[in-house]
Protein backbone atom coordinates (compact mmCIF):
# COMPACT_ATOMS: atom_id res chain seq x y z
CA UNK A 1 0.00 0.00 0.00
CA UNK A 2 1.17 3.50 -0.81
CA UNK A 3 0.68 6.10 1.89
CA UNK A 4 -0.01 9.68 0.80
CA UNK A 5 0.92 11.57 3.93
CA UNK A 6 3.61 11.91 6.57
CA UNK A 7 3.90 14.05 9.69
CA UNK A 8 6.50 16.82 10.04
CA UNK A 9 6.66 18.39 13.49
CA UNK A 10 3.04 17.38 14.01
CA UNK A 11 1.81 18.81 10.70
CA UNK A 12 0.35 16.44 8.12
CA UNK A 13 1.99 16.91 4.72
CA UNK A 14 1.96 15.15 1.35
CA UNK A 15 4.61 12.46 1.17
CA UNK A 16 6.23 14.08 -1.90
CA UNK A 17 7.09 17.04 0.34
CA UNK A 18 9.27 14.85 2.53
CA UNK A 19 12.79 16.14 1.89
CA UNK A 20 16.06 16.38 3.81
CA UNK A 21 18.28 19.35 2.91
CA UNK A 22 21.74 18.19 1.84
CA UNK A 23 23.18 20.95 3.99
CA UNK A 24 21.70 19.54 7.18
CA UNK A 25 24.83 18.19 8.82
CA UNK A 26 22.99 16.61 11.76
CA UNK A 27 21.21 14.21 9.40
CA UNK A 28 24.29 13.35 7.35
CA UNK A 29 26.29 12.76 10.54
CA UNK A 30 23.57 10.59 12.08
CA UNK A 31 22.74 12.92 14.96
CA UNK A 32 19.30 11.53 15.54
CA UNK A 33 17.26 8.75 17.10
CA UNK A 34 14.35 6.70 15.81
CA UNK A 35 11.63 4.20 16.65
CA UNK A 36 9.64 1.68 14.65
CA UNK A 37 6.08 1.09 15.82
CA UNK A 38 3.72 -1.56 14.55
CA UNK A 39 0.16 -0.58 13.65
CA UNK A 40 -2.56 -3.26 13.72
CA UNK A 41 -6.29 -2.72 13.34
CA UNK A 42 -5.58 0.98 13.02
CA UNK A 43 -3.86 1.17 16.41
CA UNK A 44 -0.23 1.84 17.25
CA UNK A 45 0.94 -1.01 19.48
CA UNK A 46 2.85 -0.23 22.69
CA UNK A 47 2.97 3.42 21.64
CA UNK A 48 3.67 4.68 25.16
CA UNK A 49 6.68 2.38 25.56
CA UNK A 50 8.09 3.35 22.17
CA UNK A 51 7.65 7.08 22.82
CA UNK A 52 9.36 6.85 26.19
CA UNK A 53 12.29 5.00 24.60
CA UNK A 54 12.52 7.66 21.89
CA UNK A 55 12.91 10.27 24.62
CA UNK A 56 15.48 8.15 26.49
CA UNK A 57 17.50 7.67 23.31
CA UNK A 58 17.56 11.42 22.71
CA UNK A 59 18.64 12.06 26.29
CA UNK A 60 21.50 9.55 26.07
CA UNK A 61 23.09 11.35 23.09
CA UNK A 62 22.24 14.81 24.48
CA UNK A 63 19.81 15.58 21.66
CA UNK A 64 17.74 18.50 22.91
CA UNK A 65 14.29 19.14 21.48
CA UNK A 66 10.91 20.64 22.38
CA UNK A 67 8.70 17.61 21.72
CA UNK A 68 6.73 15.93 24.50
CA UNK A 69 5.40 12.38 24.65
CA UNK A 70 1.83 13.68 24.35
CA UNK A 71 2.80 15.67 21.25
CA UNK A 72 4.41 12.62 19.63
CA UNK A 73 1.43 10.39 20.42
CA UNK A 74 -1.02 12.93 19.01
CA UNK A 75 1.08 13.22 15.85
CA UNK A 76 1.06 9.42 15.50
CA UNK A 77 -2.71 9.26 15.92
CA UNK A 78 -3.26 12.04 13.40
CA UNK A 79 -1.09 10.36 10.77
CA UNK A 80 -2.74 6.96 11.18
CA UNK A 81 -6.15 8.60 10.76
CA UNK A 82 -5.12 10.67 7.73
CA UNK A 83 -3.62 7.65 5.96
CA UNK A 84 -6.49 5.37 7.05
CA UNK A 85 -3.72 2.95 8.03
CA UNK A 86 -5.01 -0.37 9.32
CA UNK A 87 -1.79 -2.41 9.24
CA UNK A 88 1.65 -0.87 8.74
CA UNK A 89 4.81 0.19 10.51
CA UNK A 90 5.55 3.72 11.61
CA UNK A 91 9.03 5.18 11.46
CA UNK A 92 9.71 8.02 13.89
CA UNK A 93 12.79 10.12 13.14
CA UNK A 94 13.89 12.67 15.74
CA UNK A 95 16.77 14.68 14.27
CA UNK A 96 18.83 17.11 16.31
CA UNK A 97 20.00 20.59 15.43
CA UNK A 98 22.24 23.40 16.70
CA UNK A 99 19.66 24.08 19.44
CA UNK A 100 16.51 22.44 20.76
CA UNK A 101 14.23 24.58 18.60
CA UNK A 102 15.96 23.29 15.46
CA UNK A 103 15.21 19.63 16.17
CA UNK A 104 12.62 17.99 13.93
CA UNK A 105 10.26 15.05 14.21
CA UNK A 106 9.17 13.16 11.10
CA UNK A 107 6.77 10.22 11.16
CA UNK A 108 5.96 8.09 8.13
CA UNK A 109 4.02 4.93 7.36
CA UNK A 110 5.58 2.06 5.47
CA UNK A 111 4.68 -1.52 4.68
CA UNK A 112 6.17 -3.98 7.19
CA UNK A 113 8.51 -6.78 6.18
CA UNK A 114 7.59 -9.95 8.02
CA UNK A 115 9.74 -13.11 8.18
CA UNK A 116 8.82 -16.09 6.06
CA UNK A 117 6.25 -18.05 8.10
CA UNK A 118 8.25 -21.25 7.72
CA UNK A 119 11.01 -19.78 9.93
CA UNK A 120 8.72 -20.12 12.93
CA UNK A 121 8.82 -23.88 12.34
CA UNK A 122 12.37 -24.39 11.07
CA UNK A 123 14.05 -21.63 13.05
CA UNK A 124 15.95 -18.69 11.60
CA UNK A 125 19.64 -18.89 10.73
CA UNK A 126 22.03 -16.27 12.09
CA UNK A 127 25.65 -15.38 11.53
CA UNK A 128 27.95 -13.63 14.02
CA UNK A 129 29.65 -10.27 13.56
CA UNK A 130 32.22 -8.61 15.81
CA UNK A 131 30.82 -5.21 16.75
CA UNK A 132 29.45 -3.34 19.75
CA UNK A 133 27.54 -0.09 19.57
CA UNK A 134 28.93 3.04 21.23
CA UNK A 135 25.62 3.96 22.89
CA UNK A 136 23.90 0.59 23.45
CA UNK A 137 20.85 2.05 25.18
CA UNK A 138 20.06 4.56 22.43
CA UNK A 139 18.33 3.75 19.15
CA UNK A 140 20.42 6.12 17.04
CA UNK A 141 20.81 6.74 13.33
CA UNK A 142 24.43 5.65 13.53
CA UNK A 143 23.69 2.23 12.03
CA UNK A 144 26.53 1.74 9.54
CA UNK A 145 28.14 -1.26 11.25
CA UNK A 146 24.76 -2.85 11.91
CA UNK A 147 23.90 -2.36 8.25
CA UNK A 148 27.14 -4.01 7.17
CA UNK A 149 26.56 -6.90 9.56
CA UNK A 150 23.02 -7.39 8.28
CA UNK A 151 24.27 -7.25 4.68
CA UNK A 152 26.71 -10.07 5.44
CA UNK A 153 23.84 -12.10 6.86
CA UNK A 154 21.74 -11.56 3.76
CA UNK A 155 24.63 -12.62 1.52
CA UNK A 156 24.61 -16.11 3.01
CA UNK A 157 20.84 -16.37 3.31
CA UNK A 158 20.70 -15.79 7.07
CA UNK A 159 17.95 -13.84 8.79
CA UNK A 160 20.14 -11.67 11.02
CA UNK A 161 23.63 -11.21 12.42
CA UNK A 162 24.31 -11.58 16.13
CA UNK A 163 26.71 -8.92 17.40
CA UNK A 164 29.70 -10.11 19.42
CA UNK A 165 31.47 -7.72 21.81
CA UNK A 166 35.14 -7.55 22.80
CA UNK A 167 34.56 -10.07 25.60
CA UNK A 168 33.36 -12.63 23.07
CA UNK A 169 29.75 -12.40 24.24
CA UNK A 170 26.56 -12.26 22.21
CA UNK A 171 24.78 -8.96 22.81
CA UNK A 172 21.95 -8.55 20.28
CA UNK A 173 21.01 -8.75 16.63
CA UNK A 174 21.31 -5.87 14.19
CA UNK A 175 17.59 -5.17 14.64
CA UNK A 176 16.56 -7.72 17.27
CA UNK A 177 17.07 -8.77 20.86
CA UNK A 178 18.50 -12.18 21.72
CA UNK A 179 17.49 -14.78 24.31
CA UNK A 180 19.01 -18.15 25.08
CA UNK A 181 17.00 -20.94 26.73
CA UNK A 182 17.99 -23.47 29.40
CA UNK A 183 15.15 -25.59 30.79
CA UNK A 184 12.50 -22.97 31.74
CA UNK A 185 15.04 -20.19 32.18
CA UNK A 186 15.39 -17.40 29.64
CA UNK A 187 18.83 -15.82 29.55
CA UNK A 188 19.23 -12.30 28.20
CA UNK A 189 22.43 -10.29 27.84
CA UNK A 190 22.63 -7.55 30.51
CA UNK A 191 20.62 -4.37 29.93
CA UNK A 192 23.70 -2.16 29.91
CA UNK A 193 25.21 -3.82 26.80
CA UNK A 194 22.07 -3.88 24.62
CA UNK A 195 19.21 -1.76 23.37
CA UNK A 196 16.36 -3.06 25.56
CA UNK A 197 13.55 -3.67 23.09
CA UNK A 198 9.87 -3.01 23.69
CA UNK A 199 8.99 -6.54 22.53
CA UNK A 200 11.75 -7.92 24.78
CA UNK A 201 10.17 -6.20 27.80
CA UNK A 202 6.76 -7.71 26.99
CA UNK A 203 8.32 -11.17 26.60
CA UNK A 204 9.95 -10.85 30.04
CA UNK A 205 6.62 -9.77 31.53
CA UNK A 206 4.81 -12.71 29.94
CA UNK A 207 7.54 -15.18 30.93
CA UNK A 208 7.20 -14.18 34.57
CA UNK A 209 3.45 -14.90 34.46
CA UNK A 210 3.99 -18.33 32.89
CA UNK A 211 6.46 -19.71 35.41
CA UNK A 212 9.62 -18.97 33.48
CA UNK A 213 12.70 -17.62 35.18
CA UNK A 214 14.45 -14.72 33.43
CA UNK A 215 18.07 -13.86 34.19
CA UNK A 216 20.48 -11.33 32.75
CA UNK A 217 24.01 -12.59 32.24
CA UNK A 218 26.78 -12.56 29.66
CA UNK A 219 26.36 -15.23 27.00
CA UNK A 220 29.70 -16.40 25.66
CA UNK A 221 29.65 -17.28 21.99
CA UNK A 222 32.01 -20.16 22.77
CA UNK A 223 29.38 -21.75 25.03
CA UNK A 224 26.28 -21.04 22.97
CA UNK A 225 25.95 -24.69 22.01
CA UNK A 226 25.36 -25.66 25.63
CA UNK A 227 21.95 -23.98 25.69
CA UNK A 228 18.70 -25.75 24.83
CA UNK A 229 17.68 -23.15 22.29
CA UNK A 230 17.53 -19.47 21.44
CA UNK A 231 15.20 -16.92 19.88
CA UNK A 232 15.01 -13.34 18.64
CA UNK A 233 12.47 -10.68 19.54
CA UNK A 234 11.47 -7.52 17.70
CA UNK A 235 8.57 -5.35 16.57
CA UNK A 236 7.78 -7.11 13.26
CA UNK A 237 8.83 -10.64 14.26
CA UNK A 238 7.51 -10.83 17.83
CA UNK A 239 9.26 -14.09 18.89
CA UNK A 240 11.30 -15.88 16.21
CA UNK A 241 13.08 -19.18 17.02
CA UNK A 242 16.74 -19.54 16.03
CA UNK A 243 17.61 -22.74 14.19
CA UNK A 244 21.33 -22.21 13.70
CA UNK A 245 24.17 -19.81 14.47
CA UNK A 246 26.93 -19.93 11.90
CA UNK A 247 28.04 -23.36 10.80
CA UNK A 248 28.73 -24.75 14.27
CA UNK A 249 25.58 -24.39 16.38
CA UNK A 250 22.12 -25.73 15.62
CA UNK A 251 19.03 -25.96 17.80
CA UNK A 252 15.95 -28.14 17.61
CA UNK A 253 13.48 -26.13 15.58
CA UNK A 254 10.19 -24.99 17.08
CA UNK A 255 10.89 -26.23 20.62
CA UNK A 256 7.98 -26.63 23.06
CA UNK A 257 9.32 -23.76 25.18
CA UNK A 258 9.41 -21.36 22.22
CA UNK A 259 5.98 -22.50 21.07
CA UNK A 260 4.60 -21.82 24.54
CA UNK A 261 6.08 -18.31 24.57
CA UNK A 262 4.83 -17.51 21.06
CA UNK A 263 1.30 -18.61 21.99
CA UNK A 264 1.39 -16.64 25.25
CA UNK A 265 2.65 -13.53 23.44
CA UNK A 266 -0.11 -13.73 20.81
CA UNK A 267 -2.72 -14.17 23.55
CA UNK A 268 -1.33 -11.16 25.40
CA UNK A 269 -1.61 -9.03 22.26
CA UNK A 270 -5.15 -10.16 21.64
CA UNK A 271 -6.42 -9.68 25.19
CA UNK A 272 -4.48 -6.59 26.30
CA UNK A 273 -3.82 -4.62 23.12
CA UNK A 274 -5.86 -5.50 20.05
CA UNK A 275 -9.18 -6.21 21.76
CA UNK A 276 -8.85 -3.81 24.67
Amino acid sequence: MQYKYFSHNGEIQAIDQAVVPLSRIEYSYGYGVYETIRVAKGRALFVDEHCHRLMRSAEIINLEHTFTIDFVQNAIGGLIKENAAEACNLKLLLIGGPDKDSASLDILCFNPLFPDRKLYKTGASCITYNYEREFPGAKTLNMLSSYLAYREAVKVGAYDALLINRQGCVTEGTRTNFFAIRDRTLISPPNEVILPGVTRAIVIKIADKHNFKVVEENIKLSSIGSYDGAFLTGTPIKILPIGSIGNKVSFASSSPITKELIFAFDQYLKMNVLDS
